[in-house]
């Protein structure tokens, strides 16, 4: 079980940063992108494309794909982080309200400190425990008009399976070789959309070609910004940083995407959201920054996907 991690350097927290706004964004883009398509079908175009991306820009770059351990270790990462987790939170949704799901998510970093502790890849911390609940209190004030739904279990169940996925993927994928984020979340991604695929067949989802240009521009947006970008930065992050803190991102996306939605969808603005706001930046303090060593030597920005044995962490 390793000790504390190093605080983020000023790169590491502008990445940080930067993904969780990329991903904020990504709701909005999602939404318009679920008027038209089915959802695990436009999750499978949206993987698909941005696979493709990244093999793209892996054969531009002349970079090796991982292979051995390390490509068993990406494949997991992608099974989790881009097929299991979208698959289940996909159906919960279906019988669970977004303010009801938004606070399940919004467990993920507990999870995942749970889960990193249970790896032996961090040490347990009353202030990870205070910085989970204050994340998920705060998620519940910005979604409290939206709470409710069916509750039958199959769906809470599936949204706590959905959410565990998003941790684990994380915790798992520091525990495999270093690899470069663009290959490895080529085959991440890759493997994600191929579980995608056949639970959109199994859900029996129409496969459409998209008429709107807004879905079009939605889709372009969620693979090159929303998959592309969103995951080299998050790759880049739990590289650098423990996996409980990077998935406080996954928290802070729908702050910005109730912030985004007031200012260009004429969404209600309430104090509640303010409230649960302040609360979720305290959390992300509380949980991932207070407490923090100074920061210590870490590898290129090139070598980013996990440190073998001694590492800990990634996923949403």
């Amino acid at each position: 079980m390793t000790g504390p991690v190093g605080a983020p350097d000023r790169a590491t927290l502008t990445a940080f940063m930067g993904a969780v706004l990329i991903g904020g964004n990504n709701f909005i883009a999602v939404k318009f992108s679920n008027e038209e398509l089915e959802p695990m079908y436009g999750a499978s175009l949206r993987f698909a494309a941005a696979t493709l991306l990244f093999l793209a820009i892996a054969r531009l770059r002349k970079l090796p794909l991982p292979r051995g351990h390390a490509a068993f270790g990406a494949s997991l990462y992608g099974l989790l982080g881009f097929g299991v987790s979208y698959a289940f939170l996909y159906y919960a949704l279906t019988g669970l309200s977004a303010g009801t799901s938004s606070v399940i998510v919004a467990s993920v970093p507990l999870m995942t400190l749970v889960l990193a502790v249970v790896h032996r890849q961090e040490r347990f911390s009353t202030r990870g425990v205070i910085g989970g609940l204050l994340a998920i209190g705060g998620i519940g004030l910005i979604s409290a008009d939206t709470i409710g739904g069916n509750l039958r279990p199959i769906y809470l169940v599936a949204a706590l399976f959905g959410a565990m996925a998003i941790a684990e993927s994380s915790v798992v994928i520091k525990g495999f070789p270093r690899f470069d984020p663009v290959t490895t979340n080529a085959i991440g991604m890759g493997v994600g959309t191929i579980f995608l695929v056949i639970a959109s067949l199994a859900f029996g989802e129409e496969w459409i070609v998209p008429q709107a240009g807004k879905t079009w521009l939605s889709l372009a947006w969620l693979v090159v910004a929303g998959s592309v970008g969103l995951f080299m930065l998050y790759l880049y992050v739990i590289a650098r940083w423990t996996a409980s803190a990077t998935n406080y991102a996954v928290t802070m996306m729908p702050v910005v995407a109730v912030t985004v939605g007031i200012l260009i969808a004429d969404e209600v603005f309430s104090w509640g959201v303010v409230a649960g706001g302040a609360l979720v930046i305290a959390a992300v303090y509380v949980g991932a920054l207070s407490g923090a060593r100074a920061p210590q030597p870490t590898a290129s920005p090139e070598s980013v996907v996990v440190a073998s044995e001694t590492a800990p962490e990634t996923s949403r």
